[in-house]
């Protein structure tokens, strides 16, 4: 358990996260008050990531479910093996034999088989899916649900009385309450707008592109071989492309992945013909490539022949 909001940037760090006060400060909030986590920001910036160094940190299995358009219940909580329960009662055909041979009524047979209907309706033939398994955890457990913003709305529904009360109702066994109650992260690149009811029952995070100085730290610290002043350059780089009007901004992973390019390709320095031969790294849309390529090559943007001076 975190002890303190400093203890919280103390342990993400250990994890290779760096966490602003602000994102500990409702990392231990969310741990005091038992409440989940909607965490809002463009695609990229570190949200999952969040999730997964919590839970590196708190010594928690990481249990994801990542939403996409069409998930419902049975996909997101479990499914019933009726395959498996029905070679279960064939191969028991015998034993129910035994079991049935002296009854004298249809009563009887049903009181009897009721007795053993544990056998057949139990956990043999349940198929747990995320959140049923976090559920069900023997151990606490944090819980990623990776872009509800992509889920139908129905969805989202069905996840306010998971969240409020952590348990659910599976027809074959009854009610299944959470033994313990995961700590719950949920991510959102505002596709669409969440319901008011689902961010009444989270503690609201926006996690946004981080400043020039905290991004070239996670570039050291996650690609410790690209020479420093390289690694200046390209995060000066990446934030000019962030302030024009793209399609699509590079995020803080494709920054890291330019890094490691940068890397691989044993650049000397971000200047105009390694920028050509390496930008689609960062950008993803062949107009947004043009465009950067005009601005950046028009003297505005550079100075010696290098850019991001």
């Amino acid at each position: 358990m975190f002890k303190d909001i400093a203890d919280v940037q103390k342990k993400l760090g250990q994890q290779q996260y760096i966490a602003s006060e602000e994102i500990s400060t409702v990392v231990f909030l969310a741990q005091s008050l038992c409440k989940p986590i909607l965490a809002e920001g463009p695609a990229g910036v570190g949200k999952t990531e969040l999730a997964k160094a919590w839970a590196g940190a708190m010594g928690y299995p990481l249990v994801r479910l990542q939403c996409y358009e069409g998930l419902d219940e049975s996909k997101a909580l479990y499914e019933w093996e009726y395959a498996k329960q029905m070679l279960y009662t064939q191969l028991l055909r015998d034993t129910l034999h035994k079991i049935l041979g002296d009854v004298n009524s249809l009563s009887e047979a049903a009181s009897r088989l009721a007795a053993e209907e544990d056998v057949f309706f139990s956990e043999n033939f349940l198929l747990p899916r995320p959140l049923l398994t976090a559920l069900m955890s023997e151990n606490p457990v944090v819980l990623l649900i990776d872009e509800i913003d992509r889920a139908d709305v129905e969805f989202e529904a069905f996840l306010l009385e998971v969240l409020s009360d952590f348990q659910v109702s599976v027809p074959e066994l009854g009610t299944i309450k959470a033994k313990h109650q995961p700590m719950v992260l949920l991510t959102s690149n505002n596709t669409r707008e969440l319901s008011e009811a689902l961010k009444r029952r989270c503690l609201y995070l926006y996690v946004d592109y981080p400043t020039q100085d905290a991004e070239l730290e996670i570039v050291r610290l996650k690609v410790p071989d690209l020479r420093p002043e390289l690694a200046r350059q390209a995060v000066a780089v990446v934030h000019q492309l962030r302030n024009m009007d793209l399609r699509k901004v590079p995020s803080i992973s494709e920054t890291l992945d330019w890094a490691r390019a940068l890397v691989t390709l044993n650049a000397e320095a971000i200047d105009e013909k390694t920028l050509t031969n390496t930008l689609t790294v960062l950008l993803k849309y062949e107009a947004d490539v043009q465009k950067a390529r005009r601005m950046m090559g028009n003297g505005g943007s550079r100075h010696g022949g290098r850019y991001g001076r």
